[in-house]
């Protein structure tokens, strides 16, 4: 068994761990925890959304952040697009990657845009078609890959159909989300191999919720199928919507701790990374979500 020999980590605190706070949160703050990520070592950041402020009111300062960054050289700043009018808007702040989404379960589907699964991906086409047009680099996120709120358990041939579609409009890279958190080693596996049948390994990114605890052990299970791309949240920022009261993202600052761990390297600096996440706590008022940020602190006062 060969673990990869780096691991690029794409942090969506700004944008999937911010959207559904309650409290708003200044866009000011927002910057600042962009610029925070990229000088912990962070090279990949999604930033915002564009979607309709009436639904995600938390992201109406969308063209205020991209404005309000002091960009890097070799970050990709990527932001989510839930339709052309939302594509239409995020090209005026010039992101590098659009994110476009689709679930692996038509119950969830169903519920949450109305439509099927065919369809959903439908709607992305024209997305899809002018980002490429312009340039611009498309990654797809790929929800509830195994397991659901409304179906439970997801079958491995419902991601490869989902990652077939979305093949199909030209998305480049793919993520695979355990949206939930439910997913254990065997199943975030078998959803991998099940997406390999469309993306190359380079072009698969793990997404693990740790509702249940299970986010590095899956992590670890996808480092071993050769996964070298990840997304995790600063101080595990961004809770599930559909699992009261439990945790969402897995905290950056865990996977990083876990990476060097086992030798991998990351370019992150811890410390900075565990200053970022303590700086958006210390906003939002209340402690990190993550253990390996709230154990090196305890660590520094004493």
């Amino acid at each position: 068994m060969s673990l990869p020999s780096q691991v690029r980590l794409i942090d969506v605190g700004p944008r999937d761990g911010l959207q559904n706070e309650k409290q708003p949160v200044p866009a000011a703050v927002k910057i600042e925890l962009v610029h925070r990520l990229q000088a912990a070592g962070l090279k990949e950041i999604e930033v915002t959304s564009y979607v309709s402020p009436k639904w995600v009111p938390q992201m109406a300062d969308n063209h205020e952040v991209m404005a309000g960054m002091n960009r890097q050289t070799g970050v990709r700043y990527s932001v989510l697009t839930p339709n052309l009018k939302g594509y239409e808007a995020a090209v005026a702040d010039r992101p590098d990657e659009i994110v476009v989404f689709g679930a692996a379960s038509e119950a969830f589907t169903q519920k949450n845009i109305n439509c099927s699964i065919a369809e959903s991906i439908e709607r992305f086409a024209p997305v899809v078609q002018a980002a490429l047009a312009a340039g611009i680099a498309v990654r797809g996120a790929m929800s509830c890959t195994v397991g659901c709120p409304y179906e439970g358990e997801i079958a491995p041939e419902r991601v490869g159909y989902l990652a077939g579609l979305m093949k199909g409009i030209g998305v480049q890279r793919v993520d695979v989300a355990d949206t939930i958190g439910v997913g254990t080693p065997k199943k975030v596996q078998a959803a991998i191999e099940a997406t390999l049948a469309h993306f190359g390994i380079d072009h698969i990114s793990g997404h693990f919720h740790d509702t249940y605890g299970q986010a590095l052990s899956n992590t670890y299970a996808a480092l071993q199928m050769g996964v070298w791309n990840f997304q995790s949240s600063v101080a595990g920022l961004g809770g599930c919507p559909y699992a009261k009261g439990a945790t969402g993202n897995v905290a950056t600052e865990d996977v990083v701790y876990l990476l060097q761990g086992l030798g991998i390297d990351t370019g992150i600096d811890l410390d900075q990374l565990v200053d970022a996440g303590a700086y958006i706590s210390e906003q939002l008022g209340r402690p990190s979500g993550s253990r390996v940020a709230r154990a090196l602190m305890a660590k520094r006062s004493s």
